[in-house]
């Protein structure tokens, strides 16, 4: 049976993202067909818009619509700390635990060998040089997730930081955290305590 492009076109589209197989794309594809065409319309828009909408905030490299983006342009917050993330993602789960108030740094990324990611290929640099500008950040909260590729990234930023300015505390989220988990699975209570039972790194 010979499938039509347009249907084809969209199951090898869906194939692209990540954690959708073949099968999950077929049956997405067709749940799709059935689905009425201002539904459509809707979810097409929403798709050309996404980077067309959002930015990079300038400061702390979080997705928003402006820049800075709402957390960095919050003088509420505590300038003198920044959290230090892999992904967007991150910044919305320790946002939803509506506990910690300094400002963020996401990354984009870890360092990762096996898949070719050093440090020029995620954000380090730019924090580099928002600590070196910055006059009154005096602690890191290093953030990214406690796999081997998270860990490798803390200890390779713990010691760019303390070569910048050894006077910046540098601490690590910890307890409630198991290794291997990520940052946006866990629940509030977790991230709670992880936060509060950061050390010294």
């Amino acid at each position: 049976m010979i499938i039509p492009k347009a249907i084809q076109n969209l199951i090898e589209s869906f194939e692209k993202l990540p954690g959708v197989g073949p099968k999950t794309a077929q049956r997405l594809t067709f749940y799709l067909l059935h689905v009425p065409q201002g539904e459509l319309d809707k979810f097409a828009l929403s798709l050309e818009n996404l980077k067309k909408e959002t930015i990079l905030c300038s400061q702390c490299y979080m997705i928003g619509s402006t820049n800075p983006c709402s957390v960095c342009a919050d003088a509420e917050r505590d300038g003198s700390t920044i959290c230090v993330v892999e992904q967007p993602l991150d910044v919305l789960a320790l946002e939803k635990g509506n506990r910690y108030k300094g400002l963020y740094h996401v990354l984009h990324g870890k360092i990762d060998p096996l898949n070719n990611i050093g440090p020029d290929e995620i954000f380090i640099e730019q924090l580099m040089l928002r600590l070196k500008n910055g006059k009154n950040i005096q602690e890191i909260i290093l953030a990214t997730n406690p796999t081997m590729e998270g860990e490798a990234t803390a200890m390779y930023l713990s010691k760019q930081i303390k070569n910048l300015n050894p006077e910046i505390r540098i601490t690590r989220i910890g307890r409630g955290l198991p290794v291997g988990a990520d940052l946006e699975y866990a629940d509030d209570i977790t991230l709670q305590r992880a936060m509060e039972g950061r050390s010294s790194y």
